[in-house]
């Protein structure tokens, strides 16, 4: 090791087991910090819930609308929070059949240091993920791979649109 001379930084490439290993830890961490906050928001929408029905039991009509807006913040924000682990449990799950399949792309992107994607690299092999969909735009797997080259882009907004597009064309058939 000691003669091999560093690469620069913009180059840098982590070994492909040692990128996975650390792809597995970052998984686990997440959905233990997704499983964190959303036990977090239960148990702030319950006491939520509990003080609204205090207001709603009070004499006085606006602390009866108090309750029922309080009430209403609560479903919505549990509605929200149960619509995005939905789609994380999905997304995996596509990612999973793909992977199965041996159509996963291989993630080779040159890395920073800190384990940031090279852009450059991200959006050349973004055109081939585009050109891809553009020719089977009702294949699911085409979607999801775009999904993920957008996302190595930085393009996050559009990651989420075409994976929610995987998603819908996976269960239509």
């Amino acid at each position: 090791m000691a003669d091999r001379a560093p690469r620069p930084a913009e180059q840098t490439v982590a070994d492909p087991a040692e990128h996975a290993a650390r792809a597995r830890r970052s998984t686990l961490m997440s959905k233990l910090w997704v499983g964190f906050v959303s036990l977090l928001v239960l148990f702030f929408a319950s006491f939520a819930v509990y003080v609204a029905v205090a207001f709603i039991r009070a004499p006085q009509l606006l602390a009866k609308g108090i309750g029922v807006g309080v009430i209403f913040v609560v479903l919505v924000t549990v509605a929200v929070l149960a619509r995005e682990v939905w789609f994380g449990r999905q997304t995996e799950r596509l990612a999973d059949l793909l992977e199965a399949e041996g159509g996963l792309p291989e993630d080779d992107l040159p890395r920073s240091p800190g384990g940031r994607i090279d852009r450059a690299a991200a959006d050349a092999q973004f055109e081939v993920y585009r050109v891809e969909a553009e020719a089977a735009p009702r294949d699911w797997r085409t979607r999801y791979r775009l999904a993920l080259a957008y996302d190595a882009s930085g393009d996050r907004r559009r990651a989420r649109e075409a994976a929610r597009e995987a998603v819908r064309l996976h269960r239509q058939g």
